[in-house]
């Protein structure tokens, strides 16, 4: 992202967040308090975490709530405190995507002592129950880049075998859990495939470095990316240092698939550096608003697949878990047919 570019979306996410404030508090001339506010808790405000807030705070608007938005800036201790000062302020119901998904029970214990129901959305807990999480199907994504990744190697090499280096996220979260489970599932059924895995907790210094160490050290048929809006660009540029970045449908390339479907993402599909990806249904996260008002209204979740016609994200489904139903969105398979599709969120 550009200088400038940057300049004018953090001036959005301002105006945003102000918006969402004066709504919250209803002040401002001609503006109405709001019956419910709910407290939303955001991990970053990257691009694809500042969607799946504007997605919450559009999906509550639309329903006459109001929310106070708060940014941890990756740190789970302040994250902490935001938590509790909502609690404080008596909020109706507290939405998080957690920084850290253990650390997290403490604050949702808290909301519990405070008879204030927890939500999260795009990642779950791990050790503790919320009301319910929203996320994509990772699992789902995972596979799709697997089943993808076979295609290309058995058209290259005549049978499912190679070489291929995953470059996982975060995997203290489930989130990273869930992407290499679904990609490896399907990799298992391929004994001629080696796969090498290396962690980059989400940092974009660690994508560029194992790919530069990994590629430059031995053959790789192809690469599979947990994040293309972090490993995107990095993985690009090691590839370029090495001399090996080769656009698809010339000898040499080296197939890469990934998970997210950001806008940069989709770009490097369009010049042929990145071949498939696994957009994420993030406009869409702030659905979880329509179960916060069902139990809101006594009623329960009930589990099993969940179907709206000409959704991106359907059909979904709801399941349990141990630590609460989780609905899962379906995630959208692109390549360079479908790039230009105006309903993924990168081409927003």
């Amino acid at each position: 992202m550009g200088r400038m570019a940057k300049t004018i979306f953090l001036a959005g996410l301002v105006l945003l967040f102000s918006c969402a404030v004066v709504f919250a508090n209803g002040t401002g001339e001609g503006t109405k308090k709001a019956a419910i506010t709910i407290g939303y808790c955001s991990p970053e405000l990257d691009a694809f975490q500042a969607g799946v807030m504007y997605s919450v705070i559009n999906y509550s608007q639309q329903k006459g709530w109001a929310v106070i938005p708060e940014d941890a800036n990756t740190d789970p201790h302040l994250q902490a405190n935001q938590v509790e000062y909502l609690i404080s302020l008596g909020v109706k119901a507290i939405v998080a995507v957690p920084c850290d998904s253990q650390a997290f029970c403490a604050s949702v214990a808290k909301a519990r002592a405070a008879n204030i129901p927890i939500y999260t959305i795009d990642r779950a807990p791990v050790g503790c129950k919320v009301n319910m999480i929203v996320q994509a199907d990772n699992a789902g994504a995972g596979t799709q880049c697997g089943t993808e990744i076979v295609k290309f190697l058995t058209q290259k090499n005549g049978s499912p075998k190679g070489t291929v280096l995953e470059l996982q996220g975060e995997m203290a979260q489930n989130v990273g859990q869930l992407r290499h489970q679904g990609f490896i599932d399907v990799m298992n059924k391929y004994p001629d495939i080696k796969v090498v895995s290396k962690p980059t907790h989400w940092d974009s210094n660690q994508f560029y470095q194992n790919a530069l160490d990994v590629v430059g050290s031995q053959s790789i048929d192809a690469i599979y990316m947990h994040s293309d809006t972090v490993g995107g660009t990095p993985v690009v540029q090691a590839l370029t240092q090495l001399g090996k970045l080769v656009p698809a449908g010339q000898p040499g390339h080296i197939y890469c698939a990934a998970i997210d479907g950001s806008a940069n993402g989709l770009d490097l599909i369009r010049k042929g550096y990145l071949d498939q990806t696994s957009s994420q249904p993030n406009p869409d996260f702030g659905i979880l608003v329509d179960y916060i008002e069902k139990e809101f209204k006594g009623q329960k979740i009930e589990l099993g697949p969940v179907v709206k016609e000409g959704a991106l994200w359907s059909p979904a489904k709801i399941v349990a878990s141990d630590v609460g139903p989780m609905l899962m969105l379906s995630t959208t398979d692109v390549t360079k047919a479908n790039v230009d599709s105006k309903g993924l969120w990168g081409n927003h």
